[in-house]
Protein backbone atom coordinates (compact mmCIF):
# COMPACT_ATOMS: atom_id res chain seq x y z
CA UNK A 1 0.00 0.00 0.00
CA UNK A 2 2.67 2.64 0.76
CA UNK A 3 4.24 2.43 -2.81
CA UNK A 4 0.62 2.35 -4.41
CA UNK A 5 0.31 5.63 -2.25
CA UNK A 6 3.62 7.04 -3.30
CA UNK A 7 2.91 6.32 -6.85
CA UNK A 8 -0.48 8.22 -6.80
CA UNK A 9 0.71 11.40 -5.25
CA UNK A 10 3.53 10.95 -8.05
CA UNK A 11 0.90 11.17 -10.49
CA UNK A 12 -1.08 13.68 -8.97
CA UNK A 13 -4.18 11.87 -8.51
CA UNK A 14 -4.15 11.30 -4.22
CA UNK A 15 -6.86 13.90 -2.99
CA UNK A 16 -5.74 13.57 0.81
CA UNK A 17 -2.49 15.90 -0.36
CA UNK A 18 -2.27 19.14 -1.45
CA UNK A 19 -0.51 20.53 -4.18
CA UNK A 20 2.04 21.79 -1.33
CA UNK A 21 3.18 17.88 -0.65
CA UNK A 22 3.08 16.64 -4.30
CA UNK A 23 5.26 19.49 -5.06
CA UNK A 24 7.21 18.71 -1.95
CA UNK A 25 7.35 14.73 -3.22
CA UNK A 26 8.54 15.43 -6.67
CA UNK A 27 11.19 17.71 -5.50
CA UNK A 28 12.46 14.63 -3.06
CA UNK A 29 12.46 12.25 -6.03
CA UNK A 30 13.89 14.45 -8.23
CA UNK A 31 16.96 14.86 -5.94
CA UNK A 32 16.94 11.11 -5.41
CA UNK A 33 17.27 10.16 -9.00
CA UNK A 34 19.45 13.06 -9.68
CA UNK A 35 21.81 11.35 -6.74
CA UNK A 36 21.67 8.16 -7.64
CA UNK A 37 22.58 9.33 -11.47
CA UNK A 38 25.38 11.01 -10.24
CA UNK A 39 27.37 8.08 -10.02
CA UNK A 40 27.15 7.58 -13.58
CA UNK A 41 26.24 10.86 -15.11
CA UNK A 42 26.12 9.93 -19.06
CA UNK A 43 22.67 8.13 -18.30
CA UNK A 44 21.26 12.10 -17.87
CA UNK A 45 21.50 11.55 -21.88
CA UNK A 46 18.90 9.56 -22.01
CA UNK A 47 15.84 11.24 -22.91
CA UNK A 48 13.23 10.82 -19.66
CA UNK A 49 15.51 9.12 -17.55
CA UNK A 50 14.08 11.23 -14.44
CA UNK A 51 10.72 9.79 -14.78
CA UNK A 52 12.39 5.95 -15.83
CA UNK A 53 13.73 5.86 -12.31
CA UNK A 54 11.43 8.00 -10.54
CA UNK A 55 8.86 4.20 -9.45
CA UNK A 56 11.88 2.48 -8.31
CA UNK A 57 13.58 5.61 -6.54
CA UNK A 58 10.15 6.08 -5.14
CA UNK A 59 10.04 2.27 -3.61
CA UNK A 60 13.52 2.13 -2.54
CA UNK A 61 13.33 4.96 -1.05
CA UNK A 62 10.36 2.99 1.28
CA UNK A 63 12.40 0.38 2.36
CA UNK A 64 15.41 2.54 3.60
CA UNK A 65 13.85 4.55 5.46
CA UNK A 66 12.12 1.83 7.17
CA UNK A 67 15.67 0.51 7.27
CA UNK A 68 17.36 3.57 8.84
CA UNK A 69 14.32 4.15 10.99
CA UNK A 70 14.94 0.62 12.26
CA UNK A 71 18.61 1.89 13.70
CA UNK A 72 18.40 1.81 17.57
CA UNK A 73 19.29 5.58 18.97
CA UNK A 74 22.64 7.10 19.17
CA UNK A 75 24.43 5.63 22.32
CA UNK A 76 27.46 7.91 23.86
CA UNK A 77 30.47 6.60 23.93
CA UNK A 78 32.72 7.25 27.31
CA UNK A 79 34.48 5.97 30.20
CA UNK A 80 31.31 6.41 32.11
CA UNK A 81 29.12 4.78 29.93
CA UNK A 82 31.48 1.30 29.41
CA UNK A 83 30.36 0.79 32.90
CA UNK A 84 26.46 1.53 32.59
CA UNK A 85 25.44 0.77 29.13
CA UNK A 86 26.24 -3.04 28.02
CA UNK A 87 26.50 -2.40 24.31
CA UNK A 88 29.53 -0.27 24.61
CA UNK A 89 30.85 -1.98 27.27
CA UNK A 90 30.81 -5.58 24.43
CA UNK A 91 32.10 -3.44 21.96
CA UNK A 92 35.29 -2.00 23.57
CA UNK A 93 37.56 -4.54 25.92
CA UNK A 94 38.44 -1.64 28.49
CA UNK A 95 37.23 2.09 29.21
CA UNK A 96 40.59 3.71 28.30
CA UNK A 97 39.80 1.81 24.75
CA UNK A 98 37.50 4.20 23.82
CA UNK A 99 39.33 7.43 24.22
CA UNK A 100 42.45 5.84 21.68
CA UNK A 101 39.45 4.48 19.21
CA UNK A 102 37.81 7.65 18.71
CA UNK A 103 40.89 9.95 19.11
CA UNK A 104 42.79 7.95 16.56
CA UNK A 105 40.08 8.52 13.78
CA UNK A 106 41.07 10.67 11.61
CA UNK A 107 37.75 11.57 10.12
CA UNK A 108 36.57 12.32 13.50
CA UNK A 109 39.62 14.51 14.15
CA UNK A 110 38.73 16.67 10.49
CA UNK A 111 35.10 16.72 11.09
CA UNK A 112 35.93 18.67 15.01
CA UNK A 113 38.29 20.88 13.39
CA UNK A 114 35.88 21.98 10.73
CA UNK A 115 32.58 21.99 12.52
CA UNK A 116 32.31 23.82 15.96
CA UNK A 117 30.35 21.32 17.71
CA UNK A 118 31.25 19.76 21.33
CA UNK A 119 29.44 16.30 20.09
CA UNK A 120 30.13 14.54 16.86
CA UNK A 121 27.66 11.49 15.86
CA UNK A 122 28.91 8.52 13.99
CA UNK A 123 28.68 5.38 12.95
CA UNK A 124 30.75 2.78 14.14
CA UNK A 125 31.85 -0.24 12.40
CA UNK A 126 33.51 -3.43 13.47
CA UNK A 127 34.34 -6.69 13.15
CA UNK A 128 33.08 -9.40 15.79
CA UNK A 129 34.98 -12.56 15.99
CA UNK A 130 33.27 -15.36 17.97
CA UNK A 131 35.72 -17.67 19.45
CA UNK A 132 35.21 -21.34 21.68
CA UNK A 133 36.52 -21.57 24.59
CA UNK A 134 36.21 -23.82 27.76
CA UNK A 135 35.72 -22.22 31.32
CA UNK A 136 34.10 -22.97 34.80
CA UNK A 137 30.38 -22.79 35.29
CA UNK A 138 28.35 -23.40 38.86
CA UNK A 139 25.60 -25.86 37.53
CA UNK A 140 23.51 -25.56 41.29
CA UNK A 141 26.00 -25.94 43.59
CA UNK A 142 28.22 -27.48 41.87
CA UNK A 143 31.63 -25.82 40.13
CA UNK A 144 32.16 -27.98 36.46
CA UNK A 145 35.13 -27.18 34.80
CA UNK A 146 35.82 -27.39 30.99
CA UNK A 147 32.64 -26.43 30.27
CA UNK A 148 32.51 -24.94 26.15
CA UNK A 149 32.00 -21.38 26.21
CA UNK A 150 31.65 -18.56 23.71
CA UNK A 151 33.06 -15.45 23.71
CA UNK A 152 32.90 -12.04 21.43
CA UNK A 153 34.91 -9.55 20.63
CA UNK A 154 34.63 -6.49 18.62
CA UNK A 155 37.72 -5.26 16.84
CA UNK A 156 38.59 -2.99 13.72
CA UNK A 157 36.79 0.06 15.00
CA UNK A 158 36.08 2.48 11.84
CA UNK A 159 34.46 5.94 11.85
CA UNK A 160 34.15 7.45 8.34
CA UNK A 161 30.52 9.03 8.95
CA UNK A 162 30.60 11.70 11.14
CA UNK A 163 27.31 14.32 11.61
CA UNK A 164 26.57 17.30 13.92
CA UNK A 165 23.03 15.68 14.88
CA UNK A 166 21.77 12.78 14.92
CA UNK A 167 18.63 13.26 12.06
CA UNK A 168 21.52 14.66 9.95
CA UNK A 169 23.42 11.41 10.45
CA UNK A 170 20.39 9.15 9.86
CA UNK A 171 19.79 11.29 6.57
CA UNK A 172 23.27 10.89 5.52
CA UNK A 173 23.21 6.97 5.90
CA UNK A 174 20.07 7.07 4.34
CA UNK A 175 21.71 8.84 1.26
CA UNK A 176 24.58 6.58 1.19
CA UNK A 177 22.00 3.48 0.83
CA UNK A 178 20.39 5.29 -2.04
CA UNK A 179 23.77 5.20 -3.47
CA UNK A 180 24.94 1.62 -2.75
CA UNK A 181 21.69 0.82 -4.96
CA UNK A 182 22.70 2.52 -7.39
CA UNK A 183 25.85 1.15 -7.37
CA UNK A 184 24.43 -2.25 -7.13
CA UNK A 185 22.75 -1.15 -10.83
CA UNK A 186 26.35 -0.38 -11.86
CA UNK A 187 27.18 -3.83 -11.02
CA UNK A 188 24.35 -5.38 -12.70
CA UNK A 189 24.82 -3.84 -16.08
CA UNK A 190 28.43 -5.05 -15.76
CA UNK A 191 27.97 -8.09 -15.27
CA UNK A 192 26.31 -8.61 -18.78
CA UNK A 193 29.32 -8.97 -20.38
CA UNK A 194 27.40 -11.42 -22.85
CA UNK A 195 25.39 -9.06 -25.03
CA UNK A 196 27.18 -8.68 -28.11
CA UNK A 197 26.41 -4.87 -28.98
CA UNK A 198 27.91 -3.68 -25.46
CA UNK A 199 31.49 -2.16 -26.48
CA UNK A 200 34.14 -4.26 -23.98
CA UNK A 201 36.03 -1.45 -23.53
CA UNK A 202 32.89 0.36 -22.19
CA UNK A 203 32.19 -2.52 -19.52
CA UNK A 204 35.86 -2.39 -18.58
CA UNK A 205 35.84 1.54 -18.12
CA UNK A 206 32.45 0.96 -15.96
CA UNK A 207 33.75 -2.29 -13.41
CA UNK A 208 36.99 -0.07 -13.02
CA UNK A 209 34.30 3.01 -11.87
CA UNK A 210 32.75 0.45 -9.71
CA UNK A 211 35.54 -0.45 -8.06
CA UNK A 212 37.01 3.07 -7.67
CA UNK A 213 33.58 4.19 -6.26
CA UNK A 214 33.37 1.08 -3.94
CA UNK A 215 37.27 2.51 -3.06
CA UNK A 216 36.24 5.74 -2.13
CA UNK A 217 33.42 4.76 0.30
CA UNK A 218 30.62 5.38 -1.98
CA UNK A 219 27.85 3.44 -0.55
CA UNK A 220 26.69 1.00 2.21
CA UNK A 221 30.77 0.18 2.94
CA UNK A 222 31.34 4.04 3.98
CA UNK A 223 28.47 3.57 6.65
CA UNK A 224 30.22 0.48 8.54
CA UNK A 225 33.96 1.68 8.03
CA UNK A 226 34.58 -1.25 5.71
CA UNK A 227 36.97 1.33 3.53
CA UNK A 228 38.88 3.94 4.81
CA UNK A 229 40.96 6.08 2.41
CA UNK A 230 43.31 8.99 3.59
CA UNK A 231 42.87 12.51 2.49
CA UNK A 232 45.46 12.22 -0.15
CA UNK A 233 44.01 8.52 -1.46
CA UNK A 234 40.89 10.02 -1.67
CA UNK A 235 42.01 13.11 -4.14
CA UNK A 236 43.82 10.47 -6.17
CA UNK A 237 40.64 8.78 -6.40
CA UNK A 238 38.57 11.56 -7.29
CA UNK A 239 41.04 12.24 -9.92
CA UNK A 240 40.95 8.73 -11.68
CA UNK A 241 36.82 9.14 -11.60
CA UNK A 242 36.80 12.37 -13.65
CA UNK A 243 39.40 10.62 -16.27
CA UNK A 244 37.39 7.44 -16.48
CA UNK A 245 34.02 9.96 -16.64
CA UNK A 246 36.16 11.45 -19.50
CA UNK A 247 36.95 8.52 -20.98
CA UNK A 248 32.94 6.79 -21.14
CA UNK A 249 32.02 10.50 -22.35
CA UNK A 250 34.60 10.04 -24.97
CA UNK A 251 32.91 6.81 -26.28
CA UNK A 252 29.60 8.46 -26.89
CA UNK A 253 26.27 5.85 -27.15
CA UNK A 254 26.39 2.95 -28.77
CA UNK A 255 23.71 0.79 -29.34
CA UNK A 256 20.97 1.87 -27.12
CA UNK A 257 23.82 1.20 -24.39
CA UNK A 258 22.64 3.57 -21.84
CA UNK A 259 19.30 2.63 -22.08
CA UNK A 260 20.03 -0.89 -21.12
CA UNK A 261 22.24 0.74 -17.96
CA UNK A 262 19.20 2.89 -17.11
CA UNK A 263 17.57 -0.19 -16.93
CA UNK A 264 19.40 -2.24 -15.16
CA UNK A 265 19.62 0.76 -12.46
CA UNK A 266 16.07 1.12 -12.37
CA UNK A 267 16.19 -2.69 -11.52
CA UNK A 268 18.51 -2.35 -8.56
CA UNK A 269 16.25 0.29 -7.04
CA UNK A 270 13.20 -2.06 -7.98
CA UNK A 271 14.97 -4.93 -5.87
CA UNK A 272 16.15 -2.80 -2.67
CA UNK A 273 14.95 -5.22 -0.40
CA UNK A 274 16.77 -8.44 -1.43
CA UNK A 275 20.46 -6.01 -2.77
CA UNK A 276 21.06 -5.27 0.83
CA UNK A 277 20.25 -6.23 4.37
CA UNK A 278 20.76 -5.08 7.82
CA UNK A 279 19.76 -8.32 10.65
CA UNK A 280 19.27 -7.64 13.82
CA UNK A 281 21.04 -9.99 16.86
CA UNK A 282 19.89 -10.57 20.03
CA UNK A 283 22.58 -11.65 22.67
CA UNK A 284 22.48 -12.50 26.60
CA UNK A 285 26.54 -11.42 27.33
CA UNK A 286 28.16 -11.59 30.32
CA UNK A 287 30.20 -8.58 31.57
CA UNK A 288 33.39 -10.82 30.31
CA UNK A 289 31.34 -10.74 26.77
CA UNK A 290 30.76 -14.61 27.02
CA UNK A 291 27.30 -15.71 25.29
CA UNK A 292 25.05 -16.64 28.27
CA UNK A 293 21.91 -19.06 27.13
CA UNK A 294 18.29 -17.44 27.57
CA UNK A 295 17.72 -19.15 30.96
CA UNK A 296 20.94 -18.67 32.44
CA UNK A 297 20.74 -17.54 35.66
CA UNK A 298 24.48 -16.34 35.49
CA UNK A 299 24.51 -12.16 35.48
CA UNK A 300 24.31 -10.79 32.09
CA UNK A 301 22.84 -8.25 29.93
CA UNK A 302 20.59 -8.82 26.89
CA UNK A 303 21.67 -6.78 24.10
CA UNK A 304 20.48 -6.22 20.41
CA UNK A 305 23.51 -5.68 17.59
CA UNK A 306 22.91 -4.59 13.98
CA UNK A 307 24.97 -6.70 11.18
CA UNK A 308 25.22 -4.86 7.70
CA UNK A 309 25.57 -7.63 4.71
CA UNK A 310 26.87 -5.95 2.02
CA UNK A 311 27.20 -6.88 -1.62
CA UNK A 312 30.34 -6.73 -3.84
CA UNK A 313 33.53 -8.48 -4.31
CA UNK A 314 33.62 -9.97 -2.36
CA UNK A 315 30.94 -9.69 -0.34
CA UNK A 316 31.09 -8.29 3.06
CA UNK A 317 29.38 -8.54 6.92
CA UNK A 318 29.74 -5.33 9.38
CA UNK A 319 28.68 -4.70 12.94
CA UNK A 320 27.55 -1.22 13.12
CA UNK A 321 26.31 1.34 16.15
CA UNK A 322 25.24 5.01 16.03
CA UNK A 323 27.16 6.60 18.86
CA UNK A 324 28.18 10.05 20.09
CA UNK A 325 31.26 10.92 21.25
CA UNK A 326 32.08 14.49 22.85
CA UNK A 327 35.39 16.46 21.55
CA UNK A 328 36.59 17.00 25.12
CA UNK A 329 37.19 12.70 25.14
CA UNK A 330 39.36 13.78 21.90
CA UNK A 331 43.54 12.83 23.29
CA UNK A 332 46.20 15.03 21.60
CA UNK A 333 47.85 13.87 18.65
CA UNK A 334 51.14 13.95 21.28
CA UNK A 335 49.32 11.65 23.91
CA UNK A 336 48.91 9.52 21.05
CA UNK A 337 52.68 9.52 19.49
CA UNK A 338 53.24 8.65 23.09
CA UNK A 339 51.30 6.06 23.48
CA UNK A 340 52.62 4.68 20.14
CA UNK A 341 56.46 4.77 21.23
CA UNK A 342 55.39 2.80 24.70
CA UNK A 343 54.26 0.48 22.63
CA UNK A 344 57.05 0.33 19.95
Amino acid sequence: MGFLLWLSRWSGKDGRGGSERRAGDRKATEAMVERVTALSPRLRLVSGYAKWLAPGVGSASEVIRAIVAGVPTARPANAQTWATDPCIHAFFGAADDIERVFSRSSNLREFFGRTPVEEAFVALGMDMTERRTLGVELQGEVMHTDVPRTTVSFSDHRIRICAESEDALRTEINDRLLDQLAIEGLALFASSHGRRDVLEHELALLKARLLLLERQGTGLRSVVGAITPDAAELGQLREQIETNDRELEALGEKGGALERQLECMAQALGEATSRFRVERHRLRLSRMNVVLPSDSTEPGDDIELLCAHIPGDPPLARWFSLVSFRRSGMLSQMALLEEAERML
